[in-house]
């Protein structure tokens, strides 16, 4: 058994990690924290009532030293950075949530700050699984990619090769209020989100870097994208649309069938894909279609999940040698 630690375990996907620990079979939890700490892992999240009591503790580097092998960053940008660095140089493995290792030096700090731990960030692999599954087998620093990144990256790279690079990418995206975390804001209010459905930065989001930034690493293509996200009354679930421009007529539900016919976790579908039938699932469900030359691609995630906490739980599993899908959930929730 590896044992494992969650820092963060206070928000959703920190919530999320912990669920799927306590049944996972390679892994013993054995630590968690917050920046406050002094409580119960039930009374920060009472569905866990009679299904695990661990104590909560403050965030302190030695004592995850101490008790993990590796440990699960849930925290935001910037905190990740300077916990994750102290951790590395105590030779714990780090799979880190957050933004913080999973841009160029460049990229992240023209988007979010200057960057304190540029010794490791050369280090860290992205773990989009299914293009980078090989590399998580031998790293010690995974960079779990955004939720928004995850569905556009899994949808739109199969396609790269018969676009026109030129042409601009236009990605409209649509994500439950749970993306937007825990802290209150006037956007994620009740009374704001309720019968309500409306985009935010749109243009600027600095996902728009981050899908650029890894279309370009993959395929080598540097493409312009243009990302729009929106907030939808629903707590979980991400439904993403691409629209790009082909330079060659192409089947595209065979090019997707043939791209991920190998990866258990990427159902293609034959009509438009939902929320609700990836809903407590790492499943993302793909559809495609063209018009011509015009491209249409839509895929589904459970942003909590595939979108964070399960991509983070499979990274860990490669990296510890135990296979991808070992306790990953696979049945959707539909109400």
């Amino acid at each position: 058994m590896v044992k494992v630690g969650v820092v963060g375990a206070s928000g959703y996907t920190g919530l999320e990690l912990v669920k799927m620990l306590v049944t996972h079979s390679g892994f013993q939890l054995t630590y968690l924290a917050t920046t406050q700490g002094d409580t119960m892992i039930e009374k920060l999240h009472p569905s866990l009532v009679d299904v695990i009591s661990l104590p909560v503790e403050k965030a302190d580097a030695n004592s995850v030293a101490e008790r993990c092998e590796l440990v699960f960053l849930a925290l935001p940008h910037k905190a990740s950075m300077g916990f994750a660095k102290a951790l590395l140089d105590k030779g714990v493995k780090v799979v880190d949530l957050s933004a913080d290792y999973r841009l160029e030096l460049d990229t992240y700090e023209a988007h979010y700050c200057a960057h304190e731990d540029k010794a490791h960030l050369g280090d860290a692999t992205y773990a989009l699984i299914e293009y980078y599954r090989e590399e998580l087998k031998g790293t010690n620093l995974a960079a779990g990619p955004g939720c928004y990144p995850t569905a556009t990256l899994l949808g739109i790279l199969p396609f790269i090769p018969y676009l026109d690079t030129s042409a601009p990418l236009f990605v409209d995206a649509k994500s439950g209020v749970s993306g937007a975390g825990k802290t209150l804001s006037e956007t994620a209010h009740f009374v704001t989100i309720n019968d309500n459905i409306f985009a935010y930065n749109p243009i600027k989001h600095r996902h728009a870097p981050e899908i650029a930034e890894k279309i370009e690493k993959i395929h080598g293509a540097k493409m312009n994208v243009n990302f729009v996200p929106h907030l939808i009354p629903a707590t979980r679930g991400e439904l993403v649309s691409v629209y790009a421009t082909l330079k060659e007529d192409i089947d595209p539900m065979e090019v997707l069938k043939k791209h991920y016919e190998n990866d258990p976790f990427i159902r293609i579908r034959e009509t438009p894909v939902d929320i609700k039938s990836t809903a407590g699932t790492h499943f993302c469900d793909i559809f495609a279609a063209k018009n011509g030359n015009a491209l249409f691609v839509s895929s589904a995630i459970d942003n909590l999940l595939r979108g964070a906490s399960s991509q983070a739980l499979v990274a860990a599993n490669l990296m510890c040698g135990y296979d991808e899908g070992m306790g990953i959930p696979t049945i959707a929730y539909i109400p």
